[in-house]
């Protein structure tokens, strides 16, 4: 039998996770009425799914007969599992486990949905800390197939092992987590917000232009911005936070005062009606910035092989564009249109890629997921760079059939600042022992969608191209915030990949 407390969006989803899996699933909650309600909400929600094709009737109908209100936590007194899904407040969660603790069997599981609070310091309040462990689903719980199962200083691997061995029996993809700040998930993903919002608040470019480049280049199912809507930016600020204090005001995770003050203001996002983004009524249309048609350059070259280079020659070809293939060159130049040159970001400016260069018209094309299939690209050009120059390069992109959006020379453009970032926060968890690196890409894989794992995107980079990136946007900002995880460091010195490590 598996208890859950709290019977709000959440506590209602695991509860049918464990009750479609067959499992007698006593739901509890203080607030009178509220888990007769999430059943009844829960069994409505199943029936729709028969109706779609979805779920077997016998599926339902278990259901229904599996799940049953709790009229006190002295109910769940039988369960093997308790699932907390309360108030994200240390204290409540504390005085909730010491209750559970008291009137369950020794060998009875106590898990909790904790998104951010260290799961030793739940434990520290109990008797018995090693039956205390993570089991963080992600909303929507029946949806979102990611669990991490994390484990507290004083949890046993055999409680470990049971909860993964059960997520996984509901179908879901679990994945072990050491307790530190933000987990897995919460933790790396931060970059991914982080780095946009600097961007926007240095000026790079808008917030639309931003999310555009991200999904239409990066690959990203959303963009940072409309992603922070989504969540609400009362809760991602406060994540942010907690991690940032949590770490000890390390710069890697320093809020954004931009969100801040859309906090304070209390645009929160879709739940307010505004955040980054208008909603409902007040909805206004926008659209990413997105060069006009400029002219075909009438010499194209193209420097090198690679993926990049590569692709552009694919795609020039596939429309009948005419170019030259030529050896690489030392400075590292991907293509040439009349008098403009391109070259691939490497998180300097470009500004100073072309006093480094001694090339005037530089530009700069930022890192895409897959530059065969990618629909978009950014660029930005030194302040050398001629009108004429840009145009060329624009009209060359264009014609290899990209939308290109133009932002302000800023270190390491959108996409590859990143990548980059996410990547390098990924090897830090696994440089410190919160996850292996297969959970780690698993889990951004499967717990924020995305298109491929931060260690996995840097091993197909190259992680020497990882580390000159970081090096040169620390060097740029003079930010500890971009130091080189040291197992990164590591293995770009002895030219290894991530996957390699656990091969």
């Amino acid at each position: 039998m598996v208890g859950v407390v709290g019977a709000g969006a959440m506590g209602a989803g695991i509860a049918q996770l464990a009750a479609l899996a067959g499992h007698k699933v006593r739901l509890f909650d203080t607030r009178p009425d509220a888990a007769q309600r999430a059943i009844e909400g829960t069994v409505a929600a199943v029936e729709m799914l028969v109706a779609k094709g979805r779920l077997a009737e016998e599926q339902v109908a278990g259901v229904r007969t599996w799940m049953s209100a709790a009229n006190s936590l002295e109910d769940l007194t039988e369960c093997g599992l308790i699932v907390e899904a309360i108030v994200e407040n240390l204290q409540a969660k504390q005085a909730l486990f010491r209750s559970l603790e008291e009137i369950t069997d020794a060998d009875a599981l106590l898990a909790t949905n904790t998104s951010s609070i260290s799961i030793t310091s739940i434990a520290s309040a109990l008797k018995t800390p090693d039956r205390l462990l993570g089991m963080h689903f992600f909303n929507p719980a029946p949806v979102m197939p990611l669990v991490e199962i994390i484990s507290g200083v004083a949890t046993s691997r055999a409680a470990a092992a049971t909860l993964y061995a059960t997520a996984k029996a509901w179908g879901k993809i679990p994945v072990y987590a050491k307790s530190s700040p933000g987990f897995i998930v919460n933790r790396v993903a931060r970059p991914f917000y982080a780095e946009a919002l600097r961007v926007l608040n240095e000026g790079g470019s808008d917030c639309v232009t931003i999310d555009a480049i991200l999904r239409e280049a990066g690959g990203f199912r959303m963009g940072p911005f409309e992603l922070m809507d989504l969540i609400g930016h009362d809760v991602n600020y406060a994540v942010t936070r907690s991690i940032f204090d949590a770490f000890y005001g390390d710069s890697r995770f320093t809020p954004s005062l931009l969100q801040l003050e859309l906090v304070e203001a209390g645009f929160l996002g879709r739940k307010s009606g505004r955040g980054f983004y208008s909603y409902g009524n007040n909805k206004i249309a926008v659209f990413p910035q997105t060069s006009s048609p400029s002219t075909k350059p009438d010499r194209v070259r193209i420097f090198g092989v690679g993926h990049l280079a590569d692709a552009f020659a694919r795609r020039l070809g596939d429309l009948s564009v005419a170019y030259e293939r030529i050896a690489k060159l030392e400075d590292g130049r991907l293509a040439e249109a009349d008098e403009a040159v391109l070259y691939p970001s490497d998180g300097r400016t470009a500004t100073a890629r072309a006093q480094a260069n001694g090339v005037a018209n530089t530009i700069l094309v930022d890192l895409t997921l897959d530059a065969c299939t990618a629909t978009r690209l950014a660029i930005t050009r030194s302040d050398t760079c001629s009108a004429s120059a840009f145009a060329s390069a624009i009209g060359l992109l264009q014609a290899a059939g990209y939308c290109v959006s133009e932002i302000d020379d800023i270190p390491g453009m959108v996409v590859l600042r990143t990548v980059a970032m996410l990547a390098n926060e990924a090897a830090d968890a696994v440089n410190q022992g919160v996850c292996n690196v297969a959970d780690c890409d698993l889990a951004m894989r499967k717990g924020v969608n995305y298109p491929a794992g931060p260690l996995e995107w840097a091993d197909k980079l190259g992680l020497e191209a990882i580390v000159e990136t970081l090096d040169n946007l620390r060097a740029a900002y003079g930010d500890t915030r971009y130091r080189v995880s040291p197992l990164l460091r590591r293995k770009a010195l002895t030219r290894a990949t991530f996957h390699e490590m656990e091969t």
